[in-house]
């Protein structure tokens, strides 16, 4: 990028930008969403209990989410190319030490912690730097960039397993790890932006209407504010809003697929037709990110308004799917839920970005996935214990519905405070009118 531009580019090498985040998307959290298909050949392998097992992806989801503040103060410190390269290896040397598959603690130590840190490393430097690159366009571009989630995640599932019958689970893992070096490449291509074009995109997100040249006064006066970690995002009151939002969605997120299959097995659904819910859920989410995305481009409705209701619609989806009582249905509901899911992943970072400013959005996006990991530890295992409490695995798509319903409120009252903040600025910045009765009065005061 050339240092005379003054702008965020919203196209041109953005667009290849986008292309490299799509590819990380689905090299990182499509390969953690399909990581399932090991679990009973290293069970098997190592003869150990399944909640033994399960340790290790429960150690990934860990890692990647306490992982995100380190990548986002290295992405300030650094460049979010660098963080990316270093994300690859990372994810290589986890899959590829796993290949050796010692033992169990061996396997938490590198298809865990290393897989974990590997793909924090590379997916929070991937989706922040494509909100640098785009203003006008931004919600499109994260929509386009998060699908590569779903479009990897559709092909992973038979690769995969294809993958383990030729290569056994440990040669799998190998190869896999030399796909993952592809996230090397992509990084590379994450070109910086210059700091020009930071200082501009920065400006037009947070400068307030009437009040242009004191901000940029305030910017140029400051160039460091953007080198550090900002830790006291926590005491703005629209940012821990919006990280309540968070964690309330993040422990309904996580209910759906877990209860998804055993809920099909229990109104006597087949195997292979069980199979194809899943399939119906990655299609759909892919086309409802794609969607939304293309919507919030319009800007017609405000985004945060637009994740509002696509979080009502969840939730009523989540209310409803308990009511099927055949196939039919069951994929009919779960269609629903999964293509409105699909449409609040693809804003909900661009939403972010909206609510604390680009200058602090590495900060922020860090933090929030910090904080939001609690909701996707906390939500699994209360729905458990009420489906346990119920004997029902309904009770946990209702507890599911709820929690969303109860996180929408918080989404209203952000949107409240936002509105109160830019009334009183209008205030603040209205210029006086002159009390004199009279215009010649008014021209005799200024002489």
């Amino acid at each position: 990028m050339q240092a005379k531009d003054s702008n965020p580019p919203d196209g041109g090498y953005g667009w290849v930008v986008v292309v490299s985040a799509f590819m990380v998307m689905g090299l990182t959290v499509a390969v953690l969403k399909t990581f399932g298909l090991f679990f009973v050949e290293i069970q098997q392998h190592f003869d150990e209990l399944a909640s033994t097992t399960s340790w290790i992806t429960s150690v990934t989801i860990a890692i990647f989410h306490l992982g995100a503040p380190v990548a986002s103060s290295l992405c300030v410190q650094y460049t979010h190319r660098t963080v990316v390269i270093t994300g690859g290896l990372l994810a290589f040397s986890g899959m590829a030490l796993g290949f050796f598959g010692l033992n169990m603690v061996w396997m938490y130590a590198t298809t865990g912690f290393l897989q974990g840190l590997g793909i924090s490393f590379s997916w929070t430097p991937a989706i922040s730097i494509v909100s640098h690159y785009f203003s006008k366009k931004r919600a499109l571009a994260n929509a386009i960039a998060s699908a590569g989630e779903c479009a990897f995640a559709f092909t992973f599932g038979p690769f995969f397993q294809w993958l383990i019958s030729q290569y056994g689970w440990k040669g799998a893992l190998l190869i896999i790890g030399g796909i993952q070096l592809n996230i090397c490449v992509c990084g590379a291509l994450m070109r910086p932006l210059a700091s020009s074009c930071l200082e501009a995109s920065h400006c037009e997100t947070e400068t307030p209407p009437g009040n242009g040249a004191s901000r940029r006064d305030t910017e140029d006066k400051s160039p460091v504010m953007h080198k550090t970690f900002n830790w006291m995002l926590v005491r703005r009151p629209e940012f821990v809003l919006y990280a309540i939002f968070g964690i309330l969605a993040a422990m309904s997120f996580f209910v759906p697929p877990l209860f998804l299959v055993p809920l099909s097995y229990s109104l006597g659904i087949d195997e292979s037709w069980t199979a194809s819910l899943l399939s119906i859920l990655a299609m759909v989410d892919f086309g409802g990110r794609l969607l939304c995305g293309w919507y919030a481009n319009l800007h017609v409705t405000k985004t945060i308004h637009l994740l509002a209701m696509t979080i009502t619609l969840i939730s009523t989806s989540l209310m409803l799917l308990p009511l099927a009582n055949n196939y039919l249905s069951l994929a009919l509901f779960t269609g629903f839920y999964g293509f409105f899911f699909g449409t609040t992943v693809a804003i909900h970072i661009t939403v972010l970005a909206d609510v604390v400013g680009m200058p602090e959005f590495d900060s922020a996006l860090g933090l929030f996935m910090l904080i939001r990991s609690t909701g996707g530890f906390v939500g699994p295992p209360l729905a458990g214990l009420i489906v346990d409490m119920a004997g029902d695995y309904r009770a946990g798509f209702y507890m599911a519905g709820a929690t969303l319903v109860l996180s929408a409120g918080f989404l209203v009252i952000l949107d409240r405070l936002q509105q109160r903040k830019k009334r009183g600025s209008k205030i603040r910045t209205k210029p006086e009118k002159s009390t004199l009765p009279y215009p010649s009065l008014h021209l005799l005061k200024h002489q």
